[in-house]
């Protein structure tokens, strides 16, 4: 977990840049903090990305900044087994619909529905950039909670050595490339979750759960940096 401390750090100083702004948890997030949600199920992700196994590395890793905000969050093993069995696997067929019967399978209050817009690449600065959205609704109301539209840029550079040679540069930025081409991919996803949803609202299982809702949060499009 140590590697990826570094991106919540980096984050919350990028709040602290935000002290000028007037807008606050309570006032982003206002219908998360109106319904109080508890239970959280996480949706299969619609990707119109290019990368055609992005629906997985989303779904296995979207548990963990929701839960590390103080949310139960239906095993994503469980609800998987469970879409599936029901033919709900593809939720292009519900973001848009009544979503009361997951709150009577699942007992859930939000549904967590992502939407993968691209997935790039970029081999020589060795950077995958993210553009996703995430959509939160209310299985009580069918109403969006939240909605943020985030361009996450994640850095998977190998570190610089101390030569500046062009031989150097030449070798830097062939194991750029190479460790681009191999990066685990899992652990970019766990890096952009983690990164647009820093300033969620805490939940019921955070200690300090009721005393965030003036704290500063991003607005609803960003664009970001990660790194490990």
């Amino acid at each position: 977990m140590k590697k990826y401390l570094l991106i919540i750090t980096t984050a919350l100083l990028s709040l602290m840049l935000l002290s000028c702004s007037s807008l606050t948890k309570a006032t982003a997030f206002q219908g998360m903090y109106d319904e109080n949600p508890v239970v959280m199920l996480i949706m299969p992700p619609i990707n119109n990305s290019s990368n055609v196994e992005a629906k997985d590395y989303f779904y296995t890793t979207m548990n963990v900044p929701l839960a590390e905000a103080g949310y139960y969050v239906i095993p994503p093993a469980t609800a998987l087994a469970t879409l599936q069995r029901e033919s709900a696997y593809d939720s292009e067929r519900f973001i848009n619909g009544d979503l009361a019967a997951f709150r009577k399978m699942f007992g859930a209050d939000v549904a967590v529905f992502t939407i993968i817009k691209s997935w790039n690449k970029q081999m020589l600065s060795s950077q995958i950039v993210i553009e996703i959205e995430y959509v939160f609704k209310s299985t009580k109301s069918n109403e969006v909670l939240y909605r943020r539209d985030a361009t996450i840029i994640c850095d998977t550079a190998v570190s610089r050595g101390s030569s500046g040679s062009l031989a150097g540069l030449l070798f830097q930025a062939a194991a750029n490339a190479v460790k681009t081409a191999v990066t685990d991919y899992v652990s970019v996803a766990i890096m952009c979750n983690k990164t647009a949803l820093v300033d969620l609202p805490l939940g019921k299982y955070h200690p300090k759960y009721g005393t965030d809702s003036e704290g500063y949060a991003y607005p609803l499009v960003i664009r970001m940096k990660a790194s490990k």
